[in-house]
Parts: C-alpha cells; sequence; structure tokens
C-alpha cells in the first residue's frame, strides 16, 4: 500500500532555527525501505524542497534549536510540521525523515 512520506529538513542558522523544508514521496514497502529511502534521497531533495515558515515569537525572533529540542524530547515537534503535514495531506501519523541542516551543511545520519 502507497503511503506519503515525507523528509523534513531543519534549517538552523546561528543556532535559531529559522525554516523548514520538505519533500513527499508516494511509497510502498516497510517502514525499514521507507526509512531508507529518505535518508537516500536527502542531500538532493533538499535543493527542490518546499519551503515552510519557522515559527517566530510577538518580537519576530526565531525558535531557538535548544527550545526546539526540548520539544523533540518530549516528543512535541510534529506539532511544529501541521502545516507540511497539510500540505502533502499526509496521514495521521506520517513517516517522517527529520534532517538538519546547520549554517548550510546538510547533516545525515547515514547508519540510524
Amino acid at each position: 500500500m502507497y503511503e506519503t512520506i515525507i523528509n523534513i529538513y531543519l534549517v538552523i542558522e546561528s543556532r535559531f532555527v529559522t525554516a523548514f523544508k520538505a519533500k513527499a514521496y508516494q511509497l510502498e514497502g516497510s517502514d525499514e525501505k521507507k526509512i531508507q529511502f529518505l535518508k537516500e534521497h536527502a542531500k538532493e531533495d533538499f535543493k527542490s524542497a518546499y519551503h515552510f515558515d519557522a515559527p517566530q515569537n510577538k518580537g519576530g525572533e526565531f525558535m531557538p534549536y535548544k527550545k526546539f529540542s526540548k520539544l523533540e524530547s518530549q516528543g512535541m515537534q510534529f506539532k511544529l510540521f501541521e502545516e507540511i503535514f497539510q500540505k502533502f495531506n499526509a496521514p495521521q501519523n506520517p513517516l517522517v525523515c527529520v534532517t538538519p541542516v546547520v549554517d548550510g551543511k546538510i547533516l545525515i545520519n547515514e547508519n540510524s
């Protein structure tokens, strides 16, 4: 059965989350196969991924990565990706691969 899977990029500049980017695919197979596919395409997908604005506070300041990391440790980071999920008509609990892009460098962990 085909499922929407998404490569999500967390764009971090000077320790602040300044943007999200995402590219979706329709793929079938095991979750392991889908995750491997996303990882294999992570570098090339970044160039053509759709841009999403990162959250800002009332003063127009971006979220520090430290705060995002805290949300992530609580499993709440996906709330920040709702616009992405809606854009790509993702299922309730979509399979995603989140890749940080720190000061222009794509950080890919090939082994996990």
